[in-house]
């Protein structure tokens, strides 16, 4: 179980000012009632919180807030009492980091939980003697041995040249995609969707649920997410791992210039399996943000991408991963991605695609509050 149900339900503590491109995020007390311990962080941060509490206790909304907040979001703001013990842990964990760790975050919830709403105090003889779980491949880090070659550009030389070329890519300038999603959004169902994307960095991502329109959109600088079940039907991303994926995710729409998409480079990893294929990873920083690529060592063609936002209480991993390439004016561009993260999970496919077509610059203008149907 996950948080996913938090951007629908927390709605209640809503206020109704935005803001502009030139004011300050609100912080999460401007936005959310009775907030104590989390305060003065940024809306996105604070949902990136919820969604870590729900990877480390399994949790969803009501396992914290209990049942009587379904049909009845104000409350959402009741002191019930575990949120009083997640006060009362995030504190404790502070403590400890500061007390033992210089201030360094070297224990979290997940360290202890892991999954779980209560951390294990017997050791398991199954897992002991069982058969250890499989290895995450997020999880690979650069080896200290690490082998000279491939390097970054060498990895990075072979996916330009697996799509397509430098030549065709550069000649691709913009596309405008139909095509479906699905995810807690759209109740797992499919909608309508629709992407629209100009280089080196504009993006609009616009999807057509049941309860009105949902958009991510990116300006190349500024990025928001509006939706009929969110916070706040327009919320702009502050600076840090959001706006840097979310800017990321535009950049490469266009991979040509995927060198310029990310700084400080790194190779040396070793190889990653995913579903009994092999991948080489490579690392690189958008922002402050790290950024891990794994590209499929047979194909050359990116699979996947990691990226992390670094929120009080520990780091929250999003991953996207790209299938279904298909040629289009030359160019081979994925026509599925998935995007998963501990919020919950969203399955894109596109249906057709028209490069290089004029595309409204006000698609990439901050967008107005949906209508709800």
């Amino acid at each position: 179980m996950n948080l996913a149900l938090i951007s629908l339900l927390l709605t209640v503590g809503a206020a109704h000012a935005q803001p502009g491109t030139d004011q300050k995020p609100l912080m999460a007390e401007d936005v959310f009632k009775n907030v104590q311990v989390l305060r003065g962080i940024p809306v996105n941060q604070f949902m990136e919180t919820m969604g870590f509490f729900s990877a480390a206790l399994g949790y969803n909304c009501t396992n914290c807030h209990g049942d009587e907040v379904l049909g009845n979001w104000a409350r959402y703001a009741d002191d019930v009492p575990i949120k009083r013990t997640a006060r009362r842990m995030i504190q404790m964990v502070n403590t400890l980091n500061k007390g033992e760790f210089g201030g360094r975050r070297a224990v979290t919830c997940y360290s202890c939980h892991r999954g779980s709403g209560s951390p294990k105090v017997v050791p398991s003889l199954a897992e002991q003697y069982g058969e250890p779980p499989p290895d995450d491949p997020n999880e690979v880090e650069i080896a200290r041995r690490a082998p000279a070659t491939p390097t970054a550009d060498d990895i990075l030389n072979r996916y330009i040249q697996a799509l397509g070329g430098a030549q065709r890519l550069a000649a691709l300038t913009t596309f405008a995609a139909k095509g479906t999603a699905e995810g807690f959004d759209t109740y797992h169902g499919k909608v309508a969707m629709e992407l629209f994307a100009k280089a080196p960095g504009q993006r609009a991502l616009i999807v057509h649920t049941q309860n009105g329109d949902g958009a991510t959109i990116c300006d190349g600088r500024t990025a928001w997410i509006t939706g009929p079940d969110r916070p706040l039907p327009v919320l702009q991303l502050a600076p840090g791992g959001d706006l840097d994926g979310a800017r990321l995710d535009a950049q490469l729409a266009f991979p040509g210039n995927i060198r310029q998409a990310l700084t400080q480079w790194r190779a040396g990893f070793p190889a990653a399996t995913i579903d009994d294929r092999e991948f080489q990873v490579i690392q690189g920083t958008a922002g402050n943000s790290r950024v891990k690529l794994f590209f499929d060592k047979e194909s050359g063609l990116l699979a996947r991408q990691v990226r992390y936002e670094n929120t009080v209480v520990g780091l929250v991993p999003a991953q996207v991963d790209y299938s279904d390439y298909r040629e289009v004016a030359g160019v081979k561009i994925p026509f599925q991605w998935v995007v998963t993260w501990t919020d919950g999970r969203s399955t894109f496919r596109f249906t057709e695609v028209q490069p290089n077509v004029a595309v409204d610059p006000a698609k990439f203008s901050k967008p107005a509050a949906p209508a709800a149907r």
